[in-house]
């Protein structure tokens, strides 16, 4: 084994087990999960509908608690953590981007990035903020609010937050799935762009089989388990 995967994994998890009650009974959802990725690469996790994927980011993000098993992000088992250190931990090392942009309506775009900076009381919260729609593109829409910006506008600011505290991983479930053909191409281009710059690690969830072959190793996940990855190189275009 790549002595790196062993020595600086920015995802580690083993044995991941996530059940969640229902009214028919517990519901097994990931069912011993071991996944370890280096820092700085590209992975896609495909699999059908129902198959546990977002789940999975859920938990990597710190937004959903695993059942059994363990999860190390960043260096940080997160079962140690409380809500709160969580909160810090995401806010400092992970960038999510999810489909439906959640963008906080009564903000505008600025202050929608600025807020995961004002959550680490960073003093400049708001020039990082400008810089960061600056590079994105949407330096002339600051001052809007996420219902005035096209759907392709809002995943920008959505990614412009993602990555203005310079994350070490980011974490993209569907990133295009709201977005046309044409739109989802320039965001996800934007995307793999920033990620090359910063040289973070990617976690990619999509059905897109295109996007996954620009990924540097696809994962599939069917029925809570991986049945299949392997490495795959990037497909770039000359």
């Amino acid at each position: 084994m790549d002595q790196t995967l062993k020595q600086h994994p920015a995802i580690h998890l083993e044995g991941l087990q996530v059940t969640l009650p229902s009214r028919a009974g517990a519901v097994a959802i990931l069912r011993g999960i071991d996944l370890s990725v280096p820092e700085g690469e590209a992975v896609a996790v495909v699999g059908p509908s129902g198959s546990g994927k977002s789940t999975l980011l859920m938990v990597i993000a710190g937004l959903e608690r695993a059942t059994a098993g363990r999860v190390t992000v960043a260096g940080t088992d997160l079962g140690s953590l409380d809500e709160d250190g969580l909160a810090r931990l995401r806010a400092a090392n992970i960038g999510i981007v999810f489909q439906s942009f959640h963008l906080v309506p009564t903000m505008t775009a600025v202050e929608n990035v600025a807020l995961p900076m004002e959550f680490l009381n960073q003093e400049d919260a708001f020039t990082v903020a400008q810089a960061a729609l600056a590079e994105v593109g949407l330096a002339h829409r600051e001052s809007h609010f996420p219902g005035q910006l096209s759907g392709g506008e809002q995943q920008r600011v959505a990614i412009a937050r993602a990555l203005a505290t310079k994350p070490t991983l980011i974490l993209a479930d569907e990133p295009t799935g709201n977005l046309d053909l044409a739109t989802g191409e320039q965001v996800m281009d934007l995307l793999f762009e920033l990620k090359e710059r910063t040289g973070a690690t990617l976690l990619l969830i999509t059905h897109d089989n295109t996007l996954a072959k620009r990924c540097d190793r696809t994962v599939n996940v069917a029925d809570g388990r991986i049945v299949s990855g392997g490495a795959k190189r990037r497909a770039r275009a000359t």
